[in-house]
């Protein structure tokens, strides 16, 4: 037993020493745009990173304009790690101006973004509805959640620890310890999804703000969102997916917390459903997706 306990100690402390940077070290100031990116960048750059957020905790990405203060702390950063987020084209030109050394890694690179469209709404279940080809949601014509789905994520950690392997080329063996140890994490994670949705192909769950398309994707599930081109539903369209909520038996409508629950209420209490969280900008990432996946398998129809 003192032998197994001192083998998990020493596992511990192990771990521990990779995720520390040696005495003395200093930090590199990076930004990122959301909570769940600095989740990632910490993953990879432990104690050699010091890692700043724009958007703050519960504010909404999409009404979001850097604060002075922000804009003075830019001017002091190594290492900008963007998505590819519409606010950030808006802004990504004066952060540079503030900063020209200053190092805009696309974390999305590489990675295909799908269009969002009706088919995320409930109008394209009608089937004299026809597909749209024009911008239709306030991110503009493309989904930028990529986030939110593990495989993707994985690609998201390559373009990070590489930007912060030539940032700081010595400690490249660190970072890559700690990219190993993050992808193996999200190979676990994304396995024990795939199990976890294998009966569950084609259903679907409802949600407000459609920021779920790629882990849905991912999974082979259909998310079916309230909003419209961006937009709260019309009377008309509200009705039809009361409709086809109670024909499906939908129980359950996921909201995020950056949006008023108003509508969603109102449509949840029409069909007897229950709201359940589905927020896309936590902090804790790994445990949000599990915790978010849970209630979408409970949800399923």
């Amino acid at each position: 037993m003192k032998k197994f306990s001192f083998i998990i100690f020493s596992l511990v402390i192990g771990t521990a020493i990779f995720l520390r940077p040696a005495a003395g070290s200093e930090k590199t100031l990076v930004c990122v745009s959301i909570l769940p990116q600095k989740y990632f960048v910490e993953s990879i750059g432990g104690g050699f990173v010091d890692v700043s957020v724009m958007v703050s905790p519960g504010a909404n990405p999409h009404d979001y304009e850097p604060t002075p203060a922000q804009m003075k702390m830019l001017s002091a950063s190594k290492i900008y790690f963007a998505l590819g987020d519409p606010f950030e084209d808006a802004w990504l030109k004066k952060i540079s101006a503030t900063n020209q050394n200053l190092k805009i890694i696309h974390t999305e690179d590489g990675i295909l973004k799908k269009p969002i469209d009706r088919h995320e709404s409930i109008a394209l279940y009608d089937k004299k509805t026809e597909p749209i080809s024009q911008p239709d949601h306030d991110h503009g014509i493309y989904d930028p959640h990529i986030w939110l789905s593990p495989p993707l994520v994985m690609l998201q950690a390559r373009n990070i620890v590489a930007a912060l392997e030539r940032e700081m080329p010595d400690q490249r063996e660190f970072f890559e310890t700690n990219y190993q140890r993050f992808i193996n994490q999200l190979v676990e994670l994304d396995a024990s999804l795939r199990l976890l949705f294998k009966d569950d192909a084609n259903k679907q769950f409802i949600i407000f703000h459609p920021s779920w398309g790629y882990f849905a994707d991912a999974y082979n599930l259909k998310q079916i969102a309230i909003e419209i081109e961006g937009k709260e539903p019309k009377a008309k369209e509200i009705a039809q997916l009361i409709q086809y909520a109670k024909a499906h038996g939908i129980s359950a409508i996921f909201v995020q917390p950056q949006f008023s629950t108003k509508q969603a209420d109102s449509i949840a209490k029409e069909i007897n459903a229950k709201l359940v969280p589905a927020n896309d900008l936590a902090e804790n990432w790994m445990e949000n997706i599990k915790a978010v996946a849970s209630s979408i398998k409970q949800a399923l129809r």
